[in-house]
Formats: C-alpha cells, structure tokens, sequence
C-alpha cells in the first residue's frame, strides 16, 4: 500500500499526502539527525535527487533549475527584473503569489483580465504575462499555447498542475513550482525553471552561499563566485523537507505522469458528470451548491473552500468510492 491515507481526502489542491516512500525516509533521515550520525553536506544528495527528477518530469536540463522554499521568492527575482513602467499581463483571479510581486513593485503597469482574455490582452508594449497554468480556486487550465503564439515573454506556476499534468517547461522563459501539493512532498520546497537565454537578465538577489558554484566553498565572503546555471538562484534548502521531497517526484516519476493524469482527472469528470457538469480536463473540480462545504464535512471528506466555493481534487489515493462519496453528500 503506496498511502497510509487517502480515503475521504480530497484536498490535494492544499497540501498533498506523501507516498510510503518519502514517509519512511524522512523518518530514517529524522532519527540519523536526532543521533548526530549525519552531517550538513550529506543532505545536498537529496537536493539533487529532487532537481534532477524535477528536470525530467518538465522536460529541461538540471542546470537550468533553482531550488527554493516558496515561488514568491522567485517570482520576486522576476518582477525585480523588469524596467519602470513594464507592461505586465495576467488573470485578476490568480493566487496571490504570482501576483503580489508584480504589484508591490507599484511603479510597473500591471493588467488583469478574466483568465479566457489574457492572451487576447498581449500587445506590442508587454513585456511579461504571467499565469497560473491551473487556477487554485476552481481548476481551470490556461490557455498557454494561446498565449505562447503571441511571441510574449511567459512567467508560468505550475504548482495546481505539476504531479497530474504533463508540461514541456523549455516552453516558457520562467516556470515555477510549489511541491506540497501535487508532488506530494513536504512544505519548504519549490522549484523554478529558467531559460538559459533569460539567466543574466535575473539579479540573484537572494544568493546567499548555496548559490555559489562550489556551495561548501562559499560560506564566507567578500569573494562571490556563484553557480553558472540556474542553481545561482538557489535558496539554502530546508533540510527534512528535501529529504521528503526527493522520493515523492520519484514515485511520481516511476508511475508515469501521463498515468496520474489518465487517474487524476478520469475520477475529477466522473464526479463531474455525475453532477451534471461538463468535463473540463482538471483534477480539480469546483462545487457551487448551497450547504456544500457542510455537507461533505459531516460525511468526512476533506475538501476546501475557495472564491465561495467548494473546491476537491483527485490524486493517486483516491478512487472511486471518493466520488460516490461527494455524490452521496451532496444528495
């Protein structure tokens, strides 16, 4: 058995449930820190296990992927890029991290439309869209190659998506990626994707001594010799939560994504046309009937509220009997 839980957990849009693996790892990896029998720099192989598995799932080289503990801190070093009074395009319904950056910055034009307008809102004088590839509060995709044939300059979080969604991230100038949701791994860990033609344009504002090219070298100044690749941009890495991360994306990775996708959504339509709604593609199904939330507490199923209303999501450890339970909740 993969999952210790799952049953009446439908709240993968808010924080994944990790596989027996990460589970059992992080625990050994725990008592080896309780013991003093391991040493700082013996965490960096878990590190490097998630970016690599990170790399191949979203179809890039390991050297353009930074690791760090949350995406508004890379979304930062994005926003922190651009010129006074840069036109920057997106969906007035996005997660806030994507963007607050953008808007506490104040001297830049930022312009939001409804989420099917976006790639209609792009002109000659933007410079950036930036989008959620799957909206947090009801699932909804983006219409990214839309979007892409503009020829704009593309900033994508990919956290409601990557885990069930299959995405080439060399498609896109900036990718980033919280991993306690879909990927299934502890809190603390997040990824993002840089073009190699976009490196210098971003000021590592936030290097400290593990984005230096030799990190264990770089603890002290004043000399600065950071990485070359995208690992300039790296966070120093909240140990534990790496430690968990790296066997989640390899589970994942082991069992396919187009597999969890094939999963993933069969379930979130099934609930969907059992409730007469379209299907709509996503793992993640929003509910608008009255008493809903209260509903399908009372039966045991965790769920969310989002925008006022109720918000599931399907993953590897739910099945069928999840649906016929929302279905029974909600009469």
């Amino acid at each position: 058995m993969d999952f210790l839980g799952g049953p009446g957990y439908l709240n993968t849009p808010s924080m994944g449930l990790p596989p027996r693996a990460a589970r059992e790892e992080v625990q050994r990896a725990t008592d080896l820190w309780h013991t003093g029998a391991i040493q700082a720099p013996e965490f960096d192989t878990w590190v490097e296990r998630s970016r690599s598995a990170f790399a191949r799932m979203n179809g890039v080289d390991a050297d353009t992927v930074a690791v760090g503990a949350n995406v508004s801190s890379f979304v930062g070093l994005v926003a922190a890029s651009l010129p006074p009074g840069a036109r920057v395009v997106g969906y007035r319904g996005d997660f806030a991290s994507v963007l607050f950056p953008f808007m506490a910055r104040g001297d830049l034009d930022v312009h939001l439309v409804e989420l099917e307008h976006v790639a209609d809102a792009v002109d000659s004088a933007t410079a950036l869209v930036v989008v959620s590839s799957v909206q947090s509060s009801d699932g909804r995709l983006a219409a990214l190659d839309d979007i892409a044939a503009t020829g704009v300059r593309m900033l994508v979080d990919t956290t409601q998506s990557t885990g069930w969604l299959a995405l080439d991230a060399s498609r896109f100038d900036y990718t980033v990626c919280g991993a306690y949701k879909w990927l299934l791994s502890p809190r603390g860990t997040a990824f993002m994707t840089v073009r190699p033609e976009r490196m210098d344009e971003l000021i590592p504002a936030g290097a400290g001594w593990y984005a230096g090219e030799l990190p264990w070298e770089s603890v002290y100044g004043p000399e600065m010799h950071l990485a070359a690749g995208a690992r300039r941009f790296d966070q120093s890495p909240s140990w534990l939560s790496w430690v968990g991360t790296a066997p989640a994306l390899e589970y994942l990775e082991n069992t396919g994504i187009d597999a969890v996708h094939a999963h993933d959504v069969g379930l979130a339509d099934t609930l969907r046309e059992r409730l007469d709604m379209p299907p709509a593609g996503s793992a993640i199904v929003s509910v608008d009937r009255p008493g809903a939330a209260e509903r399908l507490a009372a039966a045991g199923i965790s769920a969310a509220v989002r925008d006022g209303r109720v918000r599931v999501g399907f993953h590897l450890y739910n099945t069928t009997a999840d649906v016929d339970a929302v279905v029974a909740a909600l009469g």
